[in-house]
């Protein structure tokens, strides 16, 4: 053999350590590599070496990151839906750490494996041929994360291939790549910092060699006709990945098992349509919802008890019964789905009568529930979603235990669906899959109108609650949450709001529908939610069934779902055009001040001692920073307000003409002691006690623990010493700062008796101390 060898040959020969025994050898000799560039990173797929008995098993790595992902098929199912599982494991050990929770252990998955799970199973569902009744489970696990790369477009690829290489007939691969917009300019796969920091666009594009198949977006205020650029360039992108993959089954594949594709009896499916076509065309144009359901499945048993009627007294249920029941029921579903896209896409007419772009009616309310921080209640049609907004402190913000770089958010947005929502009963155990991902759908909606906390020091939740589905209820979340979060007095920039466009396409028909409901969704051939402002969109979700769409069917729903959107912000800013100025009643106030950093240690106080002493006195609570900044966490605004002043005037350089109301602390034979604030006195000359009188000593008029109103009139810095008269002195009443600095203090020179036989004070240097010296009681403050 000549020439170099090839990447399997290499493993074959050697393994990490040099050569390898023969049986070492037999295992190896199947590991099969293939790698290509994406805009000059290296991606490399390679199979034969890890999880082995699974059907198909691919380790995917770019730079040090490296997922494993596996499809297995287990036993086969009687059910009429595709039994597919996909699950993502994260691993802290991938990222060099240890699993914060008290059992060390990873638990059930969190928030980003959850998402990642979807962005799998989205696009490669519907490629699954119809008949596929095999228990399937795709499986990724991140082995080495590097924060550079992120794991999760590689477990989309990963995914892909390991079904690609295994039995498992999915017919084409899909391929996965990320779009972010950095400095104005569009990044294939940008680093993990930048997506944290540096994008105004999170693009996870998904899609065949053919077509575009899903779409996630977070985005800020990009214009439609850049996140079209963009979809272009990823699906450039994803046409490499696809041959990556199809390198790699062409080397290493099983051969593909073969499905019955059930097919419809076209003769039994006339006769359905000659006997109850008109019936069930009647009954699928009833506009309200759960009555079109009534009456569609009273069309659906008339049929099958005609066409597949059950056995009668004891007689049992045959196979060749059930296998009949079962044709007429694929019939009946055919004959329906056929009724209502041909009713769409040929003749304009939707099920609820409306127009292709038209909306549902829009009801508006905030301030439904009274003792909460900010709410709304969101109805279009028969969708209802309450959004509600609590606010808390920043000590109370959502910590992030993953194998990414952020370690804590400060905004989320929770989603819930009830059953009762769609009429119906069931069990209440958590949120599902769906509620998470609609829950960060909406939440990402939101992110780039959220205030910084620098400029809204608060932690910020909004759960939104769906009352009512019939369609696009995640988009209903969105515009409750801006409604909400203006109602609460939050300063988002601008409201947004949310909407849901569909597809039909029949043959060379087609028609782009507003605002989908679920019978349109359900029978539709696109699913495309657009989140956003009047100045761009913020969020993007799609999902595509079929390949025909085009870039210029997209074009069109973008296009169509700009002016629903901004019909929908009209109709919201009539109800609260902008955010309240205030903040409810019922929220809790936070202040922000900033400080000198060298006067923290005054603010603390001995032990903590000073600001256990406020939170106390004001019942709050009070966070000092590194840099001076002092958050303030009041239960109400007249608290917090007084307590932002008291820590103002603890901390502030005293300056001449400056008020302060103050206690005596100390009485001498030549005045009094005046705290001005924590750790710093005045000295109030006893000449300047009663205006207009001599008094022969200060106790004659004060006493320790009176409080009194004073004027600063003296700061000499260089002795430490404050001077005072008080404030109602008509000596100083109406005076500038330069006049008062002519009026003097009265602190003269001790008087001959008050001077020892040494000519010296009789207090020695405590007597300097005494006469005003700027003093810091808090012996653990540093000195300057």
């Amino acid at each position: 053999m000549g020439g170099e060898p090839t990447e399997a040959m290499k493993y074959a020969r050697f393994g990490p350590s040099g050569p390898m025994d023969g049986q070492e050898r037999n295992l190896m000799a199947e590991v099969t590599r293939v790698s290509a560039e994406i805009e000059g990173t290296e991606i490399s797929l390679e199979t034969g070496r890890m999880a082995k008995q699974a059907s198909g098993a691919v380790v995917v790595r770019v730079g040090d990151t490296m997922v494993l992902c596996t499809a297995t098929a287990g036993n086969i199912r009687d059910v009429d839906f595709l039994p597919l599982t996909v699950d993502v494991e994260e691993r802290m050990y991938a990222a060099g750490k240890i699993p914060g929770s008290f059992f060390k252990r990873e638990g059930r998955a969190g928030e980003k494996g959850t998402l990642t799970a979807r962005m799998i199973d989205r696009p490669l569902r519907p490629l699954f041929p119809k008949g596929w009744r095999y228990e399937t489970q795709l499986v990724a696990i991140p082995l080495s994360v590097d924060h550079v790369h992120p794991y999760d477009i590689l477990a989309m690829n990963g995914a892909s291939a390991a079904l690609m290489v295994s039995q498992i007939p999915v017919p084409v691969p899909v391929g996965a790549v990320r779009i972010g917009k950095i400095d104005g300019n569009f990044v294939v796969n940008p680093s993990e910092e930048d997506l944290v920091d540096n994008t105004d666009l999170d693009l996870v594009v998904a899609g065949s060699e053919e077509a575009i198949l899903m779409v996630e977006a977070g985005a800020s205020e990009i214009p439609e006709a850049e996140i079209l650029d963009a979809l272009d360039i990823a699906h450039s992108e994803i046409k490499n990945l696809c041959a990556l993959q199809r390198e790699l089954r062409d080397k290493a594949g099983k051969p593909k098992l073969e499905v019955e594709v059930p097919e419809v009896d076209e003769a039994l499916l006339a006769e359905i349509k000659a006997s109850h076509g008109a019936a069930l065309d009647e009954a699928t144009q009833v506009e309200d919802k759960l009555e079109r359901q009534d009456a569609s499945k009273a069309v659906e048993t008339a049929v099958l008890d005609q066409y597949a009627p059950a056995p009668t007294g004891d007689e049992p249920i045959t196979e060749e019964h059930s296998a009949r029941r079962a044709a007429v029921q694929l019939a009946f579903d055919a004959l329906e789905k056929a009724i209502i896209r041909e009713r769409i896409a040929v003749q304009k007419k939707r099920p609820d009568g409306r127009r292709a772009d038209e909306i549902r009616d829009v009801s508006i309310e905030v301030g439904v529930a009274p003792r909460t921080h900010g709410s709304a209640l969101f109805t279009r049609g028969q969708t209802q979603a309450i959004s509600v907004v609590a606010l808390g402190t920043l000590r109370e913000e959502m910590r992030l235990d993953t194998l990414g770089l952020e370690t804590a958010k400060f905004y989320w947005h929770h989603y819930n669906f009830p059953p009762f929502s769609v009429g119906e009963a069931g069990f209440m155990r958590g949120p599902k899959r769906r509620d998470i991902g609609h829950g960060a759908l909406a939440e990402r909606a939101l992110v780039p109108m959220i205030p910084s906390t620098e400029d809204f020091p608060y932690t910020i939740r909004v759960v939104s609650d769906i009352l009512e589905s019939n369609g696009s209820s995640s988009m209903a979340s969105v515009c409750g949450s801006s409604l909400s979060l203006m109602d609460a007095g939050v300063p988002i920039k601008r409201p947004v709001a949310g909407i849901a466009m569909g597809l039909i396409k029949e043959g060379d028909e087609h028609v782009v529908l507003t605002d989908i409901a679920g019978v349109e969704d359900h029978l539709g051939d696109m699913d495309f939610k657009v989140a956003g402002t009047r100045e761009g969109i913020t969020a993007l979700q799609m999902d595509i069934k079929i390949t025909g769409v085009t870039f210029e069917i997209l074009r069109d729903a973008l296009a169509q779902a700009k002016v629903a959107r901004e019909f929908v912000l009209s109709r919201m800013t009539e109800v609260i055009g902008a955010p309240r100025p205030q903040l409810s009643s019922n929220a809790p106030r936070i202040s922000t001040i900033q400080i000198d950093p060298e006067k923290i240690g005054l603010l603390i106080g001995k032990g903590g001692e000073t600001i256990r002493a406020l939170q106390e006195e004001y019942d709050a609570q009070i966070d000092v920073s590194d840099e001076g900044q002092v958050l303030v966490y009041a239960s109400d605004g007249e608290r917090g307000d007084a307590l932002i002043d008291r820590i103002r005037a603890m901390t502030k350089e005293v300056e001449v003409g400056d008020e302060f109301t103050g206690r005596v602390v100390k009485t001498t034979a030549f005045g009094a002691f005046i705290e001005l604030s924590k750790g710093t006195d005045g000295l109030l000359h006893i000449s300047n006690i009663s205006p207009g009188r001599r008094i022969g000593s200060v106790e004659e008029v004060l006493n320790k623990g009176d409080e009194l109103t004073v004027r600063v009139v003296e700061v000499d810095r260089e002795r430490g010493r404050i001077g005072l008269r008080l404030a109602s002195d008509p000596d100083v009443v109406g005076k500038t700062v330069e006049e008062l600095t002519s009026v003097g203090s009265g602190d003269v020179a001790p008087s001959r008796r008050d001077r020892g036989r040494d000519g010296r004070p009789r207090d020695g240097r405590g007597r300097e101390r005494d006469r005003g010296r700027i003093r810091d009681r808090d012996p653990d403050r540093p000195r300057s």
